[in-house]
């Protein structure tokens, strides 16, 4: 699985933007590996609708911030990306909580990826036929039906 995030802020009064893709390996997808979703991933702040925060307002306010989904894509779509508006932070704010998110998506990932290729392919083939003792019972029946079959009857 390849995880690629880029975060944006213009300046000013503007939030964060988190932008990521994930994308399946071949080989991922060819496991059918389930998808995995981080519930309270990455913090979602109040109105997060808008772009902008101002001063005393929202998660600057000292409101309590929401959390964002993170999950990683299925095997039938492959590909999963989103775009998150995130809190505001002061100058020199770091976003090591995103890395940690997207950190414990994959170690999570790792470990169904790993049940997945545990689960070892598999043919059984198997074949009957009738009990010897099933042949000797019908055997005098079929073997007169097929002589007077033979002979027109």
């Amino acid at each position: 699985m390849k995880i690629q995030w880029e975060i944006l802020k213009k300046r000013g009064n503007h939030r964060p933007v988190l932008k990521y893709e994930i994308e399946l390996e071949s080989f991922e997808v060819d496991l059918a590996v389930p998808q995995v979703v981080l519930e309270k991933a990455v913090a979602r702040p109040p109105s997060s609708w808008r772009s902008f925060c101002y001063p005393d307002e929202d998660e600057r306010a000292g409101a309590a911030l929401d959390w964002y989904r993170l999950m990683t894509p299925s095997h039938k779509s492959v590909t999963e990306s989103g775009s998150l508006v995130l809190p505001w932070r002061a100058p020199g704010g770091g976003f090591d909580d995103v890395k940690t998110a997207f950190f414990r998506l994959r170690k999570d990932f790792e470990l169904v990826l790993a049940k997945a290729h545990d689960s070892a392919p598999l043919e059984i083939v198997e074949h009957l036929e009738l009990t010897e003792d099933t042949r000797k019972h019908i055997a005098a029946g079929v073997a007169s039906a097929r002589f007077l079959s033979a002979v027109g009857f």
